[in-house]
């Protein structure tokens, strides 16, 4: 939108900046108008003083007065500058910290400064202003919220916006006043203007508020310059910083209150303390780095250039600490657990702890996830960024690259956690297992379970449905992995007995319907290639409808389901965003966070949806309960634009990487 170039890196690397030359006069304060003034060159003199890092509105400096407006120009109205003189305008205020800059006095202004603002760019070394401790501790003492607390509200709020959004009717049906407030109403012009899906720091204990009620915001007027849509962007960026200083401060809390508390740490073996806390300090140092380019990159400008090449780089570069502290997540609730089980002290020490003020409520296992949380919603808050970009700007190009990196970090800690759980479980389901045929290798490192679980096998031929029940079927067992089914009869002394087995990509299912009560949530399942190379039939019952579906779906992956299926992208497929969080308690369950945004899949009459997230492509099976349908088919259109839009990069690679392999 901007005509000046943002800054393209992170100011700790020591990475060259592009900035407009200065456009201000000598000791950057505006010079008198002249006649030959124009009115964007008079609006640029008007905001400059308003300007937050304005060197007249420093302690210690003075306060120059806007300047007069010409004679001719008294009680009328300005009109608006254009966007490039305005951004213009707002970067030279940054030169004002620059050795050599305006500022400076004694010193004429560069000759480029005559120069259009539009076209004044030139290479800058970083400005020679570095962020002290003091200012960094300051934005973290002002804030009122702990990561959870924020959190909690922000994804609550996101709820609520988009009920509103859902409710709302056809904006095609509203009239033109409602869509476009008239210019002679200011006040009106701002608020219509203000994203209401961006939930900040909205408490009476913090300073910070969405990012256009901040004084210096208020007071520069550029809310009545900008486009809503760049108002809407701002607001996103500005919630990543504030969020990340949300989380500096809950994990400052469980180092300073939680890890270093010297009963603590007599009670603590170091192997214990090394688990339970793991490298937590490397993130924390990681987090502080983080926040530290973020807020100057605030600092350069009221209007936010760019987050997304800092998160780039910070994720390339030092967020691999996530990795490990995430990998660490099976160990470390084993221990905890453990610990309260084993030692009253430390269980006694803990919950004198969680009762402190300091902690708000909260208990300690709510921070011990913490990093885990933060970089999982960091790549949505990102995504949320990528949405609200120019489409084939600069700025969507790095936002796809910080959200490429960030998944890529998120992916391997989700499969830190699983390996370490996937192989203690092989092992424990290799020991129980005997085999009645030729032997299978259970255990391996590409192999992992989806689901296990009893069913009915149905005896004999399909014309004894007039036997009772009971004895039409008996029961099997099935372990279903990733690539191999097991199908098993138990056995005393907790074992399985194998008896046959199969390619989980061999394997083709059939629903029976209307065949009465016997035969109710009955399925055919078909061995193309068994142990004995040969094709089995299997008529299976299961206890419900929402298990006779979910065994299906994980048998025949491919299957087709109630409705299209999502990777089809035809068809208006069903939505509906989670309102509870839920906690999958099977292998093919999917774990909920607060407003995730799914489509649906599939359903049952007893209160199952098969779903998947639209945010990262993840399927499973979740209660109903859990969430609330979107019915307006508007914002399920645009669910999917924003969705197709986030994993473009993702989609072309897969597209590239087909092309290579059918070459």
């Amino acid at each position: 939108m901007f005509a000046c170039k943002a800054h393209s890196g992170s100011l700790k690397n020591n990475e060259p900046i592009k900035e407009p030359l200065n456009i201000l006069s000598h000791k950057g304060s505006p010079s008198p108008v002249n006649s030959d003034k124009t009115l964007d060159e008079l609006w640029i003199q008007r905001l400059l003083p308003s300007y937050p890092r304005y060197r007249g509105n420093r302690p210690g400096s003075p306060s120059p007065a806007p300047p007069p407006l010409p004679p001719e120009l008294l009680g009328s109205r300005l009109p608006p500058p254009a966007m490039e003189l305005l951004a213009a305008a707002l970067s030279a205020a940054c030169a004002l910290d620059q050795d050599g800059s305006a500022g400076q006095p004694g010193r004429e202004p560069p000759a480029a400064a005559e120069e259009s603002p539009a076209a004044a760019t030139a290479e800058a070394p970083p400005p020679a202003h570095p962020m002290t401790a003091d200012s960094w501790r300051n934005l973290i003492e002002h804030i009122g919220l702990l990561y959870q607390e924020y959190r909690d509200k922000s994804t609550r709020q996101e709820i609520e916006t988009r009920r509103l959004q859902d409710s709302q009717t056809d904006p095609e049906e509203r009239s033109p006043s409602e869509e476009t407030p008239s210019e002679a109403e200011p006040t009106s012009t701002t608020e219509s203007k203000a994203p209401p899906q961006i939930s900040l720091l909205r408490n009476s204990n913090s300073r910070f508020n969405l990012w256009q009620d901040l004084p210096e915001i208020r007071s520069s007027g550029v809310l009545s310059i900008l486009q809503p849509d760049e108002i809407k962007l701002q607001e996103a960026m500005f919630e990543l910083v504030t969020s990340e200083a949300s989380y500096y401060k809950s994990l400052n809390l469980l180092v300073s209150h939680f890890m270093e508390n010297e009963r603590l740490k007599k009670i603590l073996h170091q192997s214990e303390a090394h688990i339970l806390f793991s490298n937590v300090l490397d993130v924390m140092a990681v987090s502080e780095r983080f926040l530290l380019d973020l807020e100057q990159r605030v600092e350069e400008n009221i209007v936010i250039s760019d987050v997304c090449d800092i998160v780039y780089q910070h994720t390339v570069n030092h967020f691999s600490v996530y990795i490990t502290y995430v990998s660490n997540q099976t160990y470390q609730e084993r221990a905890y657990k453990q610990l309260l089980q084993d030692k009253p002290a430390f269980r006694e020490v803990i919950s004198q702890l969680e009762l402190d003020p300091k902690c708000k409520g909260l208990s300690f296992s709510s921070f011990l996830i913490l990093p885990f949380q933060r970089i999982t919603r960091l790549k949505l808050l990102v995504q949320n960024i990528l949405k609200k970009v120019e489409e084939k700007s600069d700025r969507e190009t790095t936002a796809l690259d910080a959200h490429k990196e960030l998944e890529t970090v998120v992916k391997a800690c989700n499969e830190g956690v699983r390996k370490m759980s996937r192989t203690e479980q092989m092992i424990s389901i290799q020991k129980k297992l005997e085999f009645k045929i030729k032997s299978v290798p259970i255990i391996s490192h590409s192999r992992w379970l989806l689901k296990q679980g009893e069913l009915q096998q149905m005896n004999g031929p399909k014309t004894s449905r007039t036997l009772r029940t009971k004895k039409l079927f008996r029961e099997i067992y099935l372990f279903l992995f990733n690539d191999l089914l097991v199908i098993c009869r138990q056995i005393p002394g907790d074992k399985y007995q194998v008896f046959d087995s199969a390619p989980r990509g061999l394997l083709r299912v059939e629903e029976l319907e209307d065949q009465g009560q016997s035969l109710a949530n009955v399925f055919i399942l078909r061995l193309l290639e068994n142990a004995d190379d040969r094709e089995a039939s299997y008529m299976l019952k299961a206890s419900s409808q929402s298990e006779m579906k979910r065994w299906m779906i994980s048998l025949a992956p491919n299957r087709r389901t109630k409705f299209v299926s999502f990777t089809s992208r035809l068809v208006d497929c069903p939505q509906i965003q989670c309102v509870h969080p839920y906690v999958a308690q099977q292998p093919d369950e999917l774990s909920l966070e607060l407003a995730d945004i799914l489509n649906i899949l599939d359903k049952t009459d007893d209160g199952w949806i098969f779903g998947e997230r639209l945010h990262d492509q993840e399927r499973g099976w979740f209660p109903s309960s859990m969430g609330e349908e979107i019915l307006n088919p508007k914002i399920r259109a645009q669910n999917l634009k924003e969705c197709f839009r986030v994993h473009k990069s993702d989609d072309s690679q897969r597209r590239k990487l087909g092309s290579r392999n059918r070459q």
